[in-house]
């Protein structure tokens, strides 16, 4: 297998759509192409390389998903049971219905329970503030600070629906990540190290950044209206009340494809089976029925545009990936898992034809159309040369 996509990334940078990126191709083999072009930081000399430690946002949500899935299997945690029954307090949540006269929000219990499935297919009912517009009002009367924070009262939000009712992106796997907590006893960042990220060798993937982290990591850009950068001074809390499970992970290209690889390999990775294959083939299936994933508009453009991929393209979501239902625009088979971070990170899985690709830089906002379009020339790029 013959993949070229040096010319596009050293392009890109050269034409300053991203300061640094670093893109990979794997199967289920192994690496079959990785390049890295650019620079860490804009204004300093470090090169952009695959063992660049970056802020890879909601590409967190299927390492934790993964994660809640070993539970499963191991019958410490019902897919479909209450999740109040571990965690007490996600019985008390209610539905936001409307607003006051006085502009307090208005509420409800819901019609429903809240259920590891639906957190893990984001139909449980919460919602983000960057792409929903009661939510971001709700943020703003009540001050409250955003997930990323690490604080828990950024938790203690109203569903924007009732369970089960529509698909709609939101904090859900930062409470998958406490019933991991309640139920291992250990942090999140300690779970995942000893029985995901540590056996599949992804030894520069964590939540709290090591000194041998540091050296290595790359800044966060904001594109300016200009089209230029600014060197954002964004890090995810180090002493954090809770570790987010929905967007708090740094790791590198090299580590994220251990990961895609072993879910290639069906649950197992660096020699050790760390998911059943079976496991994995239900986490790679649509998991939420007829409901189907739809458009984020942006309420915050500083952090991201309007929000879809392969617009006309039907997506469901499996156990903490998006699939696209029929082939991608860009080649990607029917059937693949996919998902992305904020800070244009992105990745996909495709198991039909075997390969699993990333590209990842640190941009803002998410969907910046330069970034985007850099990820979309390189996926046709892998399909063109396989086909």
């Amino acid at each position: 297998m013959k993949i070229d996509a040096d010319e596009l990334l050293r392009g890109a940078v050269a034409a300053g759509d991203v300061p640094g990126v670093a893109a990979a191709l794997t199967t289920p083999e192994g690496t079959v192409y990785e390049a890295a072009y650019g620079v860490r930081t804009q204004s300093l000399a470090a090169a952009m390389s695959q063992d660049t430690v970056m802020w890879i946002a909601s590409m967190t949500k299927p390492l934790v998903g993964a994660a809640a899935m070993q539970l499963v299997e191991q019958g410490r945690i019902g897919l479909d049971e209450p999740a109040a029954k571990i965690l007490p307090e996600l019985g008390n949540v209610r539905v936001l219905e409307g607003w006051e006269a006085n502009g307090q929000p208005r509420t409800r219990p819901p019609k429903g329970a809240i259920t590891l499935r639906r957190l893990l297919t984001h139909t449980a009912g919460f919602t983000y503030d960057t792409w929903n517009a009661d939510m971001a009002r709700f943020h703003r009367t009540l001050n409250l600070p955003r997930t990323a924070s690490g604080r828990n009262i950024a938790l203690r939000l109203p569903l924007s629906f009732d369970p089960g009712q529509r698909w709609e992106y939101g904090i859900n796997i930062d409470w998958a990540g406490k019933m991991i907590e309640a139920v291992s006893g250990m942090r999140l960042g300690e779970y995942l190290k000893r029985n995901l990220t540590g056996p599949l060798g992804m030894e520069s993937t964590a939540f709290k950044i090591t000194p041998g982290m540091r050296s290595r990591i790359a800044k966060v850009h904001q594109r300016g209206d200009d089209g230029g950068f600014t060197v954002s001074a964004f890090e995810v809390p180090q002493d954090p009340e809770f570790e987010p499970g929905g967007g708090g992970l740094y790791s590198t290209a090299s580590d994220y494809q251990r990961f895609m690889r072993m879910i290639l390999n069906g649950g197992k990775g660096n020699g050790k089976q760390v998911l059943r294959r079976e496991t994995v083939e239900l986490m790679s299936r649509n998991a939420m029925g007829e409901l189907r994933v739809t458009l984020l508009p942006s309420q915050n453009n500083l952090l991201s545009c309007d929000a879809e991929f392969f617009a006309g393209t039907p997506k469901s979501w499996g156990l903490s990936f998006m699939i696209n239902e029929e082939t991608a625009p860009t080649g990607r088979s029917a059937g693949s898992l996919a998902w992305a971070g904020l800070a244009n990170t992105y990745f996909w899985i495709d198991s039909q034809k075997k390969v699993a690709g990333l590209l990842m830089t640190q941009v803002l906002p998410f969907v910046d159309p330069r970034s985007l379009a850099l990820f979309t020339a390189y996926e046709k790029s892998v399909y063109a040369a396989l086909a």
